[in-house]
């Protein structure tokens, strides 16, 4: 399992500085929660501490993490945001499984030409992805 989700490029994100500034950068030598990565058009200083909110998702799509690492790309960055207590690790999860779910139910329906019931589509991509988020 990676350490980092890939979040799906077809579901926006915006991320702001948190209000709570920045963390030492000794706390992320080894940092026990996985995280997400997500495209930016702007980098962000290690240790910072971060808000990513998913906006198609709603209030509920609300999380608070560090930034672990930033990697510049052709036409942005890469960053990944770590997760340092277990409740907001799993709630991070959770949310991006939301986020597969919706961008798997897009793919689907594309290629059948119709909509399709939101409970089939996210039984066929649980089953078939689920592990990746929550390993036994």
């Amino acid at each position: 399992m990676r350490q980092f989700l890939r979040h799906p490029t077809d579901m926006p994100v915006e991320l702001v500085r948190s209000k709570r500034g920045s963390q030492p950068l000794q706390r992320l030598h080894d940092i026990s929660f996985g995280g997400v990565a997500c495209n930016s058009t702007r980098a962000f200083r290690r240790g910072t501490a971060i808000e990513l909110q998913i906006p198609l998702l709603g209030d509920h799509a609300h999380l608070t993490g560090i930034v672990a690492w930033c990697r510049k790309q052709l036409e942005d960055y890469l960053i990944g945001i770590s997760f340092t207590s277990e409740e907001s690790f799993f709630r991070a999860r959770m949310v991006e499984q939301v986020c597969h779910i919706e961008h798997y139910r897009k793919q689907r329906e594309a290629e059948v030409g119709h909509p399709l019931p939101v409970e089939v589509v996210a039984r066929e991509w649980v089953d078939a992805h689920a592990s990746d988020f929550f390993p036994v």
